[in-house]
């Protein structure tokens, strides 16, 4: 990633006045309503404003890719968000998980890739940091391709306290591309990672 070229924002932090941030909700996420003036486009000052933001801690995602077998790694897991999903609540996705206070996030890569897929990352390489939904949710997304070794690779893996029940797949990186561009691969994770690997694969292929 290039972090040398210059922003094109035209206003920062200093054109925005947060006059309140009244907790509405605090539980494993938290729901807060904020109120702020900023200024606009114009020259002017907005009026008074509240919204509505989803507080979460930050986030990791690790696309697992073996560059020797040309295979990816995916977990499968419920999730609670897709409970209303027209096919399934059970979704395909890269390994992922939240920053813990003290941590990094290569680490939480590294972490995370043991907890839900029993795979170790040989190297890691940072991707994009993204916000998913910047004008609801304060979480930030840290997305990483973590090289492996897939050799023995499967099952079902997850952290009992947090009641995860993962599966894990293995599989030919056509045969996961053809997935994403049937729909099934419906997360931005892995539509991010996918099409970042799509351009890089040849070249992390050359080099085993």
């Amino acid at each position: 990633m290039d972090r040398h070229i210059a922003p094109i924002n035209r206003f920062d932090a200093d054109d925005v006045e947060r006059i309140e941030d009244q907790p509405l909700y605090s539980g494993f996420f938290g729901l807060e309503k904020r109120r702020l003036r900023h200024r606009q486009f114009n020259g002017e000052w907005s009026e008074t404003i509240d919204r509505e933001v989803h507080v979460r801690r930050d986030a990791v995602g690790v696309l697992l890719y073996d560059p020797a077998c040309d295979k990816v790694v995916l977990v499968e897991q419920i999730r609670a968000g897709a409970l209303d999903d027209d096919v399934s609540p059970w979704k395909l996705e890269p390994v992922a998980g939240l920053v813990e206070s003290g941590e990094t996030p290569a680490e939480v890569a590294r972490r995370e890739a043991q907890e839900e897929a029993g795979c170790d990352i040989v190297e890691l390489i940072e991707l994009h940091r993204y916000y998913p939904s910047p004008g609801a949710c304060t979480e930030q997304v840290t997305l990483f391709c973590g090289l492996i070794d897939s050799a023995g690779v499967g099952g079902v893996h997850g952290v009992e306290d947090e009641h995860e029940d993962i599966l894990v797949h293995v599989m030919s990186f056509p045969e996961a591309w053809d997935r994403l561009m049937a729909g099934q691969l419906d997360n931005a994770m892995a539509l991010i990672g996918f099409h970042w690997l799509a351009r890089e694969r040849a070249t992390l292929r050359a080099k085993v």
